[in-house]
């Protein structure tokens, strides 16, 4: 009599393969979902600290070049300190004799006497920006500056100034500045680079300096000045001997 023996095989079923797959595929889900997020935090934080950079940046250009100010009152209509706080955004002009490790500084030689020009304006993308125009002294303003101006910050949400008015009269801060042959005692800057939210109007990141201004107006009559006067030529000069 032939016994026939049944080998028994054990396998998968569909069900087990279908519960693994499902597993996995969460497993997968969640290890997607943490690189996700860390590149993510890894670019929030790579572009927070580069505005810190730039905003570092900008405020420094901003101070170096308010430190060398130069205000002559006799040439006034060259040497005028010009701010404009009326808009959304401030605008600062003025004349500097700045370092040879100024921005664009070697562009220009030996010109370190030149006005500058602090403006916020829409970039080709629509997005604020806070450029910096520079021009010697009595030349005629560059095309090539003009049209390309120097980019200190992107993405700018702020950009006030205010200024200390020591007279008698003020001897406080105010926020603007109509006299443009005097030079204030300190400058207050606010700069602020993108926007806390979506529907917040406050900058992500801010920050603040104020600039004590070493200059101050020379007056006409020092520039005019005969011997004796204030910063004229000394009245006790020997006197020139002939020789002949």
């Amino acid at each position: 009599m032939n016994v026939r023996r049944h080998k028994h095989f054990r396998a998968f079923t569909l069900v087990e393969i279908l519960v693994a797959i499902a597993i996995l595929s969460m497993v997968v889900m969640a290890i997607y979902s943490t690189w996700k997020l860390i590149l993510g935090a890894s670019k929030v934080g790579t572009e927070a600290a580069a505005a810190v950079q730039r905003e570092r940046i900008t405020m420094r250009a901003l101070e170096d070049s308010l430190m060398s100010i130069r205000l002559f009152v006799a040439n006034s209509r060259y040497y005028a300190f010009i701010a404009d706080t009326t808009g959304d955004f401030a605008m600062l002009s003025f004349v500097a004799r700045l370092p040879d490790s100024f921005p664009r500084a070697g562009r220009y030689g030996g010109l370190v006497v030149r006005r500058l020009t602090f403006t916020v304006e829409a970039g080709k993308d629509s997005v604020n920006q806070l450029v910096l125009r520079q021009e010697p002294l009595l030349m005629e303003p560059d095309v090539d500056e003009e049209e390309h101006p120097l980019v200190l910050a992107r993405n700018v949400s702020l950009f006030k100034l205010e200024f200390f008015d020591a007279s008698p009269r003020v001897n406080d801060w105010v926020e603007d500045w109509k006299q443009t042959n005097q030079l204030p005692k300190l400058v207050r800057i606010s700069l602020g680079l993108g926007q806390a939210g979506q529907y917040s109007f406050k900058p992500q990141e801010a920050i603040m300096r104020t600039v004590a201004l070493p200059a101050v107006p020379v007056p006409a009559a020092w520039q005019m000045a005969g011997p004796g006067a204030p910063g004229g030529p000394p009245t006790n000069r020997p006197p020139v001997r002939n020789l002949k």
